[in-house]
């Protein structure tokens, strides 16, 4: 496809420069395998200097702005993202491999997250607190100052909006480390918040490989929050070397999310959502809700209405916009493939398949979305992050097992509940751990409002809602001695 604006491009003090070492990294279309692009490769070099035009940025006229005036800018970005939706929706199928209709349910969430953020920026207050005769006892919310993001490749629109959005409406300053997969709508973004209004500096995007440009952002003295979304083991290297610098860390990482479905449940609601959480951008997504925890009255009819959903789906090019696109690469492909013949040799049974379409191009990275049933919940299969479209059935009989095997991993980012019953709604609302729950939905439309995060290996701290804000901010004590 042909793009806009230069792909090869880093973004600093508001000038588009190659990057220091004038080197490259090759973009491959997922669904075709060909090279889509280049985009630059940014060095420890290159972040330094970004995290430096951050701090004179926040030294500068944003770190003098009020919160009315960042709130105005803010809106303003996400009313251009909306104009240029067509655009960002077509790169981001061609980058990520999504389909159509996802990729602009992506750019849509990208403009709300800073239509939201732009108007919380002027009501994020302190407080008053009664103390002693004599004094005046106050509290005040101020930025961090530079803050670092690192992106993912799976859902760059909305993760760079849901954190950059929130780190600006508080006042900070911003260096962007984008996927080298997936980055591509993050560049076009930074044009797009230039066009806004956004001052230079305060936004500074540098692509490039995690080992280089992202270790260096995660150890950089001059940053003074970071967040992550990816691996656990990425996720332990980024908070390591955050540790080094006393620097406060928001980690976002992976999954093995149950959707828990007891006898009483609504089948007919409960099943697209049941099947849309494990195929969602090609099962790559970290809250994707992979585990079928079906009762044990229920289980052959759900086994036989998920298997009918899933031998209907079909498999192929982000553009053709069939259920679920390619993977994002050939090293992913390998993996998830791994992960199903690792199944079938352990002796689980594939309940379903879909079908890659006759006309996928050959050389793109298409695995078909298998169902497994009757898994037990220490296999393989129920414990690891597949990170593709893999679901796994596991029975169960009372609510206790249930909330049991639920528990059972070492992740807690997202669960899902299906019953009718109102007490155990509640029950299990309060037995589960994890950072989300849905009961009787599943996602609840990826609220921008709704705080978002996990437990255990899945992470700490919070994205998204008015919880955010207070975690891109810190909290200050006034205390006043009047007499």
């Amino acid at each position: 496809m042909k793009f806009s604006f230069e792909t090869d491009k880093i973004l600093i003090a508001g000038k588009w420069r190659n990057a220091e070492n004038n080197e490259t990294i090759d973009v491959f279309n997922p669904s075709t395998g060909e090279v889509l692009c280049k985009v630059a490769r940014g060095s420890a070099k290159d972040i330094d200097e970004a995290v430096l035009a951050a701090q004179a940025a926040m030294d500068g006229e944003w770190g003098r702005m009020t919160a009315l005036e960042r709130g105005r800018i803010l809106t303003k970005i996400g009313e251009k993202i909306k104009k240029y939706e067509d655009e960002l929706t077509e790169i981001e199928s061609h980058d990520v491999g999504k389909p159509v209709k996802q990729a602009r349910a992506d750019a849509i969430a990208m403009a709300r997250y800073f239509e939201f953020y732009g108007g919380s920026a002027d009501k994020v207050m302190g407080h008053t607190i009664p103390y002693m005769e004599g004094y005046t006892v106050y509290t005040l919310r101020e930025p961090h100052g530079v803050t670092g993001h690192i992106v993912p490749w799976n859902y760059p629109m909305q993760i760079t909006g849901r954190c950059v959005g929130g780190a600006l409406a508080m006042g900070n300053t911003c260096v962007l480390k984008p996927s080298e997969e997936a980055c591509l709508t993050a560049l076009l973004f930074a044009r797009i918040a230039e066009e806004a209004g956004l001052p230079k500096g305060v936004l500074n995007v540098v692509p490039g490989f995690g080992a280089e440009a992202g270790a260096a952002l995660s150890s950089h003295p001059g940053v003074h929050h970071i967040s992550f979304t990816g691996s656990v083991g990425v996720g332990k290297l980024v908070q390591k070397a955050a540790g080094d610098n006393i620097v406060p860390v928001t980690l976002e990482l992976g999954g093995k999310s149950p959707q828990i479905v007891f006898d009483d449940a609504d089948l007919d609601a409960a099943l697209p959502f049941l099947v849309a959480g494990g195929i969602q951008n090609a099962g790559q997504t970290c809250s994707a809700g992979t585990r079928i925890l079906a009762q044990s009255g229920i289980y052959e009819k759900l086994i036989e209405m998920m298997s009918e959903k899933y031998k209907a789906l079909q498999v192929g090019k982000a553009t053709d916009d069939l259920d679920v696109g390619p993977l994002i690469s050939a090293k992913q492909l390998n993996t998830v493939k791994s992960y199903i013949e690792a199944g079938e040799k352990s002796g689980l049974k594939i309940a379903a398949q879909g079908s890659i379409v006759y006309d996928a191009p050959e050389n793109g990275n298409y695995v078909s979305p298998t169902l497994f049933r009757d898994v037990s919940n220490d296999h393989k299969l129920a414990q690891e992050e597949i990170f593709g479209p893999v679901q796994v059935v596991i029975p169960f009989d009372s609510e206790e097992e249930a909330i049991k095997i639920a528990n059972g991993t070492e992740y807690g980012l997202v669960t899902g509940v299906w019953t009718r019953d109102g007490g155990r709604q509640l029950r299990m609302a309060k037995a589960v751990k994890a950072g989300q729950l849905f009961i009787n939905n599943y996602g609840a439309g990826g609220g921008v409002e709704l705080p978002f995060g996990g437990i255990g290996k899945s992470g700490f701290g919070r994205e998204k809602g008015f919880e955010a804000l207070y975690g891109f901010s810190v909290l200050k004590t006034v205390a006043v001695n009047h007499g």
